[in-house]
């Protein structure tokens, strides 16, 4: 027993011996470094935990509670309860999962692919009137989302809309009530919402343009020596020097489809319409929590959301170093 105390007492003291002796090992301006470090970094570390941890820990605490904002008196802790009705019982949780990630997976591989391409094509010493054609990719990043939803809702319409009159042109029938209605038919209306997505992937093509131009212009010469065509030296070359910025690229939008919401709410209300393919996870999220004000089920949605994300996102950091290339060994 009494060595057991004395190695817990040891153990205890370690860390702090440990930290005293590196302190004491800091010369003066090392000391008044570190000192200016915390301060110039302490608005950052008082708004984390402020405005993210703290928010963070009670929406974990509202969890094991029921109550509604407008009677917040009328709160009282129910444990478990709503994570077993969310779990077990609420059969649109797991309709939203399944929507959400339908859409994702289509959404997803579209866009990066789109906004690759387009980087590439932008990045090209054969296209004139780059700067141009840069700045109108980039420019519907600045229109509003709502207002870009409202413009598109109209250019996909039935009847009126030009991409249906583009698409009759080439003879196939796409105006009027049995043409083409891309936000009534379950089988397009995914289409249609990446279409408005594609909209505003002028951010992703910049970082990806960016990553671009980071590329030592040595390789393509060496390998244009050695005759490898365009494609080659696109696959043997670009998107391995580039794979970092395409794996910060796939988190963002990852992370972003999980929190799909603002189209398919601000289209439908979430009504779900056309036959429950819009009733994506968050809406279902912010009808439980704002619209019938359930906040302590609705926190209980939130965090299955979170460890959801950060499952992919450990997931996909995990299996990205098999393919994601460093220039340094440490990844």
């Amino acid at each position: 027993m009494g060595i057991s105390l004395k190695w817990t007492r040891v153990a205890r003291t370690q860390p702090r011996q440990g930290l005293r002796a590196g302190l004491r090992s800091m010369s003066p301006a090392q000391r008044r470094e570190a000192r200016w470090g915390l301060i110039f970094i302490s608005p950052w570390l008082i708004g984390f935990t402020c405005f993210y941890l703290m928010p963070m820990i009670a929406s974990l605490i509202f969890s094991t509670y029921s109550f509604k904002l407008s009677a917040p008196g009328d709160a009282h802790f129910v444990g478990l309860a709503n994570w077993k009705r969310m779990l077990f019982h609420d059969s649109n949780v797991w309709e939203g999962l399944r929507v959400t990630f339908t859409f994702g997976l289509i959404s997803l591989f579209i866009g990066m692919v789109s906004a690759f391409l387009l980087a590439v094509l932008l990045n090209s010493k054969h296209l004139l009137a780059r700067n141009v054609f840069r700045t109108l990719f980039y420019a519907p990043t600045m229109v509003p989302l709502i207002a870009a939803i409202v413009i598109w809702s109209r250019v996909l319409n039935p009847q009126t809309g030009w991409i249906n009159k583009l698409i009759d042109l080439f003879g196939i029938h796409a105006v009027g009530v049995t043409g083409l209605r891309w936000l009534d038919d379950p089988k397009l209306i995914y289409f249609a919402y990446t279409f408005i997505g594609l909209w505003g992937i002028g951010n992703a093509v910049l970082i990806n343009l960016a990553g671009l131009q980071g590329v030592p212009t040595e390789l393509y010469e060496a390998a244009e020596i050695d005759g490898a065509s365009w494609l080659k030296r696109l696959w043997k070359i670009t998107i391995p020097m580039v794979s970092p910025i395409i794996f910060y690229n796939l988190i963002l939008n990852v992370v972003g489809l999980l929190q799909y919401f603002i189209v398919p709410w601000v289209l439908n209300q979430g009504s779900g319409y056309p036959e429950g393919t819009t009733r994506f996870y968050m809406v279902y999220f912010y009808k439980q929590a704002f619209t019938f004000q359930n906040m302590g089920y609705g926190a209980a949605l939130a965090w299955l959301m979170f460890i959801v994300a950060l499952i992919i996102t450990t997931v996909l950091f995990t299996t990205g170093r098999s393919w994601v290339y460093y220039s340094s060994e440490e990844r």
